[in-house]
């Protein structure tokens, strides 16, 4: 069964007594990461499951959860710039 882009949730989940969190996710990039990452980290970042329409879970260190404050388009800019002065090119994916 085909989901909406409206269905395909991403959810993180922990609660204050377990050190880790369990992100649910249909994001591409995000799944894609957290497969890079479990590579990197698999005693960190561990695979829980792989469900049928492309959804994933995984137990991720609680500490690796950030949320921070957007970049203002002063410091995008800025950065921007920087990386085009220092000929910055991103790594390939893949």
């Amino acid at each position: 069964m085909k989901l909406s882009r409206l269905e395909q949730e991403t959810i993180i989940l922990f609660n204050e007594a377990e050190p880790t969190a369990e992100i649910y996710t249909h994001n591409k990039k995000l799944r894609e990461k957290l497969e890079r990452l479990s590579q990197k980290h698999p005693d960190k970042i561990v695979l829980k499951s792989d469900q049928p329409g492309g959804a994933v879970t995984y137990t991720v260190p609680k500490k690796s959860i950030v949320v921070q404050e957007p970049y203002s388009d002063e410091r995008r800019e800025a950065a921007r710039r920087r990386a085009i002065e220092g000929r910055y090119t991103p790594p390939k994916q893949g």
